[in-house]
């Protein structure tokens, strides 16, 4: 049976707006870096990026990999830290979480561990790809299941699925041995339901927008850069990007299309440690 959804008030004719950020890597430490960036410092350079533009947000999503070090204080940091942005906070668990610490700790006066919200015309569902102890993902047939009776109970609503793992491969053959493992098999099933419009993950540290010939019609799918360090595009081996953090915005229309762009941090403050090998 469906636990009931979050809803927010939004007119049908309006169009829902949303922030996405990802992969954020905090520590318990404030002052700790991976890979030679200050995760804790290259999060706020994104909030306040963020806040500068003024979109006029309706949630923001948070879409895994809050913490590095699977502290309970790297989840109180990430809620003190979105406080500025004064925003509903939705949030999924990737691979470097412990869902159960996080559900326990990413604990604020707006910060939801919901999984399914309810906004004007849309319905967004927040879904776990996790595989405990793996860093690659799989989407079990009983989240396939909750997408089916989700959208079966608000047939009349476009929806935006989001998860962590891509469900694609993203041409970096090292990244793309920790994909979703039956990525393929999701996107078929998920094609057929003619609601679902997007989907939308972070894992890649890259940014991606494409469209899949889906069985029901075409289907938006997006990679969102980390708010820490950027892994190379198309890169046979482990290798870090330059770019500098980034998050998304999107806006989802009352006719079910989808308006999006990756923006990132001004300047080149955040370089990350070139030489290394892995993480």
């Amino acid at each position: 049976m469906l636990k009931e959804a979050i809803s927010y008030s939004i007119d049908h004719d309006e169009s829902v707006k949303l922030v996405q950020v990802t992969d954020p890597h905090l520590f318990a430490d404030p002052e700790a870096q991976l890979l030679g960036v200050n995760t804790a410092h290259s999060l706020d350079a994104v909030l306040n990026t963020i806040k500068a533009v003024e979109y006029p947000a309706h949630l923001l999503l948070a879409t895994g990999d809050i913490s590095q070090d699977y502290s309970n204080q790297s989840y109180h940091n990430f809620v003190a830290a979105i406080e500025k942005l004064n925003l509903p906070c939705h949030y999924l668990p990737g691979n470097h979480d412990d869902p159960r610490i996080m559900n326990l700790h990413m604990q604020g006066p707006r910060v939801y561990g919901d999984r399914r919200i309810l906004l004007g015309k849309w319905q967004i569902i927040m879904l776990d790809s996790t595989v405990r102890g793996k860093p690659g993902g799989h989407m079990a047939d009983s989240e396939m299941a909750f997408i089916e009776e989700a959208v079966a109970a608000h047939p009349d609503k476009h929806t935006l699925l989001a998860m962590h793992h891509n469900p694609i491969l993203v041409d970096c053959k090292w990244l793309d041995q920790h994909c979703m493992d039956n990525g393929e098999e999701f996107l078929d099933r998920v094609s057929s339901l003619p609601q679902v419009k997007g989907l939308l993950w972070g894992h890649v540290h890259q940014g991606l927008d494409q469209v899949y010939a889906g069985n029901s019609g075409p289907l938006r799918l997006m990679a969102t850069p980390s708010t820490c360090i950027q892994f190379k595009p198309k890169s046979p081996y482990f290798a870090l990007d330059a770019q500098q953090p980034g998050y998304r915005l999107l806006e989802l229309r009352p006719d079910g299309s989808i308006l999006t762009n990756v923006y990132r941090v001004p300047g080149n403050k955040f370089s990350p440690d070139h030489e290394s090998s892995g993480y």
